[in-house]
């Protein structure tokens, strides 16, 4: 079982993990709503890597991404759901409005993205490429959208 972290603390496990030899995958997002192609995303990143870092957007940055009425589960809540999936090493929350600041404090040897993007389109590749790292494509094509789940509770909720 993963464990949710400080930036402080994943700091200092990504060190010992790479004192170690292990490599290191960070896989980003926000999760309100968990999902199949969610699990799918982050096996293909656990996949490419010894241990795997899920980055977590905060509930604020949920809110400016997703709309009114996001985030549907609070960030603390995201987090222990997803350390509790058998792929996930740690989990941290970051409330920057992207994760490259994230990524250029941690290195990780590979950032991945879902389907959704291509390797040019990833926003945060510059910044990989400039630490050494590399950018990496995993998950099922996007067929699954939290969006979607959240209409479809809606619609249910007012056939009663």
């Amino acid at each position: 079982m993963g464990r949710v972290l400080s930036e402080a603390e994943l700091a200092e496990a990504v060190a010992r993990d790479r004192a170690a030899g292990r490599a290191i995958a960070l896989a980003n997002g926000c999760f309100d709503v968990l999902h199949t192609g969610h699990v799918r995303y982050l096996h293909g990143a656990a996949a490419e890597a010894d241990r795997l870092i899920v980055a977590v957007n905060d509930d604020e940055s949920v809110a400016r991404l997703k709309g009114a009425g996001r985030p549907v589960m609070s960030a603390a809540d995201r987090a222990e759901i997803l350390a509790a999936l058998g792929v996930v090493d740690y989990v941290v929350i970051f409330a920057d409005a992207n994760v490259e600041r994230l990524l250029a404090r941690l290195r990780p040897d590979v950032h991945c993205k879902g389907t959704d993007y291509t390797a040019e389109t990833v926003p945060e590749r510059a910044v990989v490429r400039a630490y050494g790292g590399r950018t990496a494509i995993v998950g099922d094509t996007k067929g699954h959208a939290s969006r979607d789940l959240v209409k479809k509770i809606q619609r249910l909720g007012t056939s009663d």
